[in-house]
């Protein structure tokens, strides 16, 4: 079953159960994934990878609304915005850790032979379809950064 339907199946089911949280954070995730196939010349069908980069910007989107909430003390927001990346995380691919992150980073500069910052696109370049989906970009820039300079 295609991540969209899935998506659509979850939704009847969420509003059946009179789950808002749920229904609220489908809705929107459906709604960005139509607004992304509406986009530019011609109206497409969205492949599962490019609705999985889709909730994976609107689940960074929660987290850094939640983080902005909590700074300003608005914690009722904050819970709000941490529940719906609950639900959209469910659809993502499961988190690499840091270790994972470190490992892959140093087999890259190693079959690259990068070395030192000047080569961080270089390296970028080659980790980020590794990682697809799988971690923050800037959790792994951050390692690419402290490996080429360490």
């Amino acid at each position: 079953m295609p991540l969209k339907d899935r998506l659509r199946a979850d939704l009847t089911t969420a509003m059946k159960d009179r789950d808002q949280v749920r229904t609220r954070t489908l809705r929107m995730a459906l709604t960005s994934v139509t607004n992304e196939e509406v986009a530019g010349k011609a109206v497409r069908e969205l492949s599962d990878d490019e609705v999985l980069k889709v909730l994976a910007r609107e689940s960074k989107r929660r987290r850094e609304a939640a983080a902005a909430f909590a700074e300003a003390g608005r914690d009722k927001q904050a819970d709000a915005e941490r529940a719906e990346e609950a639900v959209l995380s469910v659809y993502l691919p499961a988190q690499l850790s840091g270790a994972e992150i470190s490992e892959i980073i140093t087999a890259v500069i190693a079959e690259t032979g990068a070395s030192g910052m000047p080569a961080m696109g270089q390296v970028m370049k080659a980790v980020t379809p590794k990682i697809a989906g799988r971690a923050d970009g800037s959790r792994v820039a951050a390692e690419v950064r402290r490996q080429l300079a360490g």
